[in-house]
């Protein structure tokens, strides 16, 4: 059977997906190759040749991913910190911004090391509101084993998507998570938990309706999980007070938001009398990307 050079398949599978305007087209193609060939990215240059099945399969991807089927959809998986979860319709797919708030709230739990949940003892409660596929969650219970994580989201085939992400960690090893059916906008939500957590995460819908998006969004991403009233705001609003209440005091809270939203969601938070120490940060675009605070000391 005659091989072929590989990097010649990935160049082709580039310019198809360049001409379809996916805004990656390089990263996407060798992605796509190192899924087809179960492999890293960056062993790509370690295969030179490939049969012609590979080169197949790899053709027929890039055709889908040509049509702007998420990426993530056609691999089966999505990074979050050091952990992958699996996604696919039905779910929405987190973002590469989202390491940020994953990064900001592993530092929070790092001024707990020694403190809390190393001496047998239970750990720090983390709370993660709007869980989706409950990849922030997971990727806090696989870098803090200590951490009781509980997830939350009002969804049904989202809880579907993170029970199995739930399952699959566990399998390997990691602490098991806390999944709950609950509308986060309600102020019953998780009302066993008032006043016990650490730290409370939450990802929501934060995009204004009407607002123009990719197709990998816009046809692909559950509506539910992107937007969120005329402002976008809808759910955050009160995400603010059920976070509010979940925090124990001291707790600490990130809340991801809209680009424009850099003044409107730390108002919100400054307007709740308990929360202090509101600031937002940037992306790493320098794009207003998501507003933290700490609930105050007793």
């Amino acid at each position: 059977m005659t091989r072929q050079p590989l990097r010649l398949a990935v160049l082709e599978a580039e310019r198809i997906l360049a001409r379809a305007g996916v805004a990656s087209p390089r990263a996407d193609a060798e992605l796509l190759a190192a899924h087809v060939l179960d492999t890293e990215r960056t062993h790509l240059p370690l295969i030179p040749l490939v049969d012609q099945p590979v080169v197949e399969r790899l053709r027929k991807l890039v055709q889908q991913r040509a049509t702007r089927v998420p990426l993530q959809h056609l691999t089966g998986a999505s990074a979050m910190g050091a952990i992958a979860v699996s996604v696919g319709p039905g779910v929405f797919v987190p973002r590469p911004e989202t390491e940020l708030l994953l990064a900001w709230g592993l530092a929070v739990l790092e001024g707990l090391e020694g403190t809390e949940g190393l001496d047998g003892t239970a750990g720090p409660v983390v709370i993660d509101l709007c869980t989706g596929s409950a990849a922030l969650a997971l990727a806090i219970a696989q870098a803090r084993p200590d951490a009781v994580v509980h997830a939350v989201d009002n969804d049904p085939a989202a809880l579907a998507w993170a029970r199995r992400n739930a399952n699959e960690r566990a399998g390997a090893g990691d602490t098991p998570i806390a999944l709950h059916a609950g509308d986060v906008t309600h102020a019953s939500a998780l009302a066993e938990l008032n006043g016990t957590a650490h730290l409370v995460l939450c990802n929501p819908p934060y995009i204004p309706v009407g607002t123009e998006l990719p197709p990998e969004v816009a046809d692909h991403d559950p509506p539910a999980a992107v937007y969120a009233g005329p402002d976008g705001l809808a759910v955050i609003r009160p995400v603010v007070s059920t976070a509010a209440r979940l925090l124990r005091p001291g707790g600490a809270l990130a809340i991801e938001h809209d680009e424009s939203h850099g003044e409107a969601v730390p108002a919100l938070l400054r307007a709740r009398g308990v929360l202090t120490d509101v600031e937002d940060h940037p992306d790493l675009a320098g794009r207003p990307r998501f507003a933290t605070a700490r609930r105050k000391p007793s």
